[in-house]
This record gives C-alpha cells, sequence and structure tokens, in this order.
C-alpha cells in the first residue's frame, strides 16, 4: 500500500513538473491559460471564462453569463439586450437586486427641486423595473440620504457647503430646518434637510407608496446611507446586506446620475460586484457633459442596458 501510494505521488509530480516546463517553454495567450485552468472544472463548454474558481464569468457568443451557475444554484436564469459592449447578459434572479438611489422628495419634488424636470420623468420607469423586479423575484433595494445627529458631526465641511442652499451656509444645510409647504390644500412639515424620518426624505409621490408596499411584502428593503456613495468605506448597510445575502448583481438607477447614482455604481464596482447602470431610470440637473460623461464611462465599468421589463416573460 504505501509503495502504491509513493509511486502516484511520484507520477503527479512528474506530471507538475512537466507541465511547469511546458508553460515555461512555449508561451500561450490568455484564453488558452485559462482553459488549460479550468479542465475538469465544469468550464469546458463555454468560450471563456473570466475571474476565479468562485467569482466568474463565462462568455458565449458574445452574451456574459453571470450566474456562476457552476458553482452556485439557479432558479430561471434571464438573458438580457445590452447597449454597451457587451451585447447581451444572464443574470440569476436570486443573486440580483435594482438599487433606486435618492429618487426623495428632496431632490424630487417640484416646490423643494423646480429644476428636476428629468428626474421626475424617471419616475414612470422606474415603477415599471420595480414591477419586473419583483414579477421575477429580485429584491428592490431603496438606498437614500437619512442622516442621524451622528451623522452631523462627522460630515466634512465640504459636503456640507455642498448641500447649502444660500449664504448662510451653517444654518441652510443637512439637518436644518426646511420649513413647511402647501400640497392639495394639505400644509405639510418638510422637516430636517434629509434627516431620517423626515418627509423630505422619503421617496417621491408614487415610489413612496410602492416602497412601503414592498417593505411590507418583503420584496424591498430600505437602506440609509450618509455620503453621495451607499457603499463607500469599509462597511455601510447596504454593503453588509448585499455581502450577507450573496447577491452579485446590481441595477442602478435614481437621481442624481453623475453624483450619488454614479458614485455608489463605481464603490460596487470596486468592490467586485457586476454592475448595471439603467440608462431610462438614472436622470440628473447637471449639464448634458456631466450625463454624457456617465453613460460613456458606464459602458466601460460595467453594463449598460436597454431594458423593457413590461415586455419581459
Amino acid at each position: 500500500m504505501a509503495g502504491s501510494t509513493v509511486l502516484a505521488a511520484l507520477k503527479l509530480l512528474s506530471s507538475a513538473l512537466l507541465l511547469s516546463q511546458l508553460c515555461a517553454a512555449t508561451p500561450v495567450k490568455l484564453e488558452e491559460r485559462q482553459a488549460y485552468a479550468m479542465i475538469g472544472d465544469g468550464f469546458e463548454e463555454a468560450t471563456m471564462t473570466l475571474g476565479s474558481y468562485y467569482n466568474y464569468w463565462s462568455i458565449t457568443n458574445g452574451t456574459y453569463d453571470l450566474t456562476r451557475s457552476q458553482r452556485a444554484p439557479t432558479t430561471s436564469p434571464k438573458t438580457l439586450p445590452m447597449m454597451g459592449d457587451r451585447k447581451a447578459i444572464k443574470i440569476e434572479p436570486n443573486r440580483t437586486a435594482l438599487v433606486i438611489i435618492d429618487m426623495q422628495n428632496f431632490f424630487l419634488h417640484p416646490e423643494l427641486s423646480p429644476g428636476a424636470v428629468d428626474g421626475r420623468g424617471a419616475v414612470a420607469p422606474t415603477v415599471r423595473m420595480i414591477e419586473g423586479f419583483r414579477k421575477h423575484g429580485m429584491k428592490v433595494l431603496w438606498v437614500n440620504w437619512g442622516l442621524t445627529e451622528y451623522d452631523l458631526l462627522t460630515i466634512p465641511p465640504a459636503f456640507k457647503a455642498g448641500f447649502s442652499g444660500g449664504s448662510n451656509l451653517a444654518n441652510e444645510t443637512f439637518g436644518s430646518d426646511m420649513g413647511t409647504l402647501k400640497e392639495n390644500g394639505t400644509t405639510i412639515e418638510v422637516g430636517r434637510m434629509l434627516m431620517r424620518g423626515s418627509w423630505n426624505a422619503e421617496p417621491y409621490g408614487v415610489l413612496g407608496t410602492m416602497k412601503d408596499e414592498g417593505i411590507k411584502a418583503g420584496t424591498d428593503l430600505w437602506f440609509d446611507k450618509n455620503r453621495l456613495s451607499g457603499l463607500w468605506g469599509p462597511q455601510t448597510p447596504l454593503g453588509l446586506w448585499l455581502q450577507e445575502n450573496e447577491v452579485s448583481t446590481l441595477f442602478f438607477g435614481g437621481v442624481n446620475a453623475d453624483q450619488c447614482v454614479w458614485s455608489t455604481l463605481v464603490d460596487a464596482y470596486f468592490k467586485g460586484y457586476d454592475v448595471v447602470y439603467v440608462d431610462d431610470i438614472s436622470q440628473t440637473t447637471s449639464p448634458s457633459y456631466a450625463v454624457n460623461m456617465t453613460r460613456y464611462n458606464a459602458q466601460g465599468y460595467g453594463e449598460f442596458p436597454q431594458v423593457k421589463w413590461q415586455k419581459q416573460s
């Protein structure tokens, strides 16, 4: 028994040495090295694979398979057309979520942000996306400014200045009392600027109703943030939930496209998530060049979809 074990070990060592010599003597292309590395691991039918043993994409005929199906169970994967360099992606619903950023009264209500016409125009497409994600069993994640008293002590002055509405910087920024407004004959307490629980920090219009319904039904979740990005730094509420629930593919939309949406998407990209920028539900009050920058870079950092969820089966 001992002799046969030693012989087997020697054969294995000999094969390893021969393989290392061949690799050293004969340079091979990246695709070929990946093919050699994946033999016997269930990847033989894939045109190409990118990534590690557990975290990878499979690419076949221009479709990027993000399901990681050889390492994790799938339910009913969906293939979606894209507008960027990647023509199509395949996703697993159980590991995919829609991230809606900052579609709050503060940024969208006509009395508070009269110039946010495009943002209000994104509400209807966002509703359709929410309905589509819920229909296919994918979570909807509401990520919004929601500050605490502690946040007011730790937010840098540059952020406070950027959110000031006038010359009185200290008293017209985060946490300041925004007074009241009239809507349909009703007086509304707007609340303190972007503080948790305030009316101005709630989702705008029908989105608020959909958020409440989704949270009650368990299809939606709410995450507060205290910077432009909902994933900045080592830990945020959103980041912890994504990690604990093994979500790997994220669709992004909201306002403002070139600020909070973009910074959260880029942080997600840096942290290793599959990121998809959804143009129809991403808007901003910034100049057009900022919008074009976001769209251009979305094709390089992740995906850029043209998804009509109401037509999906």
